[in-house]
């Protein structure tokens, strides 16, 4: 079970009980939630925001990608997983991505929650733009994607 979203932080916020909502479940005897934030320091400069930018529909299908690769790699009873990562600029302390995953047992769960940041990182198009204190910003370099 899967829950993929882009979120246009213009329009709406990342709700963390749409989360537990989703992966809540009784055959489930673990849940990780994963937060990322936007940080104040990043390579020695003052962060003051950061600007997500992304081909939404990509991300999408690459988000569905991961989670069919990882019932491939896992091959775990039952899993649910909630992912849903921001659009536009997002000020210090924000959530920018939002990764909740429920799994029978708790070594599965923090398995599966860090496959899925790992593989974000890796395989998504999401550009991501620093806005530092003395007004300048930047985009940063990132990963290439990799298809495999």
């Amino acid at each position: 079970m899967l829950h993929a979203k882009i979120v246009d932080i213009k329009k709406e916020k990342i709700e963390i009980s749409n989360a537990e909502n989703f992966i809540a479940s009784s055959k489930y005897g673990a849940s990780i939630f994963f937060v990322g934030t936007v940080r104040d320091i990043n390579n020695n400069k003052k962060v003051i925001g950061i600007t997500y930018d992304s081909h939404d529909a990509m991300v999408v299908k690459s988000l569905e990608e991961i989670y069919q690769n990882s019932l491939t790699k896992f091959k775990f009873d039952d899993q649910a997983v909630f992912v849903e990562h921001v659009k536009g600029y997002v000020c210090l302390g924000e959530i920018s991505v939002l990764i909740a995953v429920a799994c029978k047992h708790r070594d599965q769960a923090y398995e599966l929650s860090r496959f899925f940041i790992e593989e974000i990182k890796k395989k998504t198009p999401i550009w991501k733009k620093e806005h530092y204190t003395n007004e300048d910003s930047e985009w940063l370099e990132g990963n290439p994607i990799q298809n495999k």
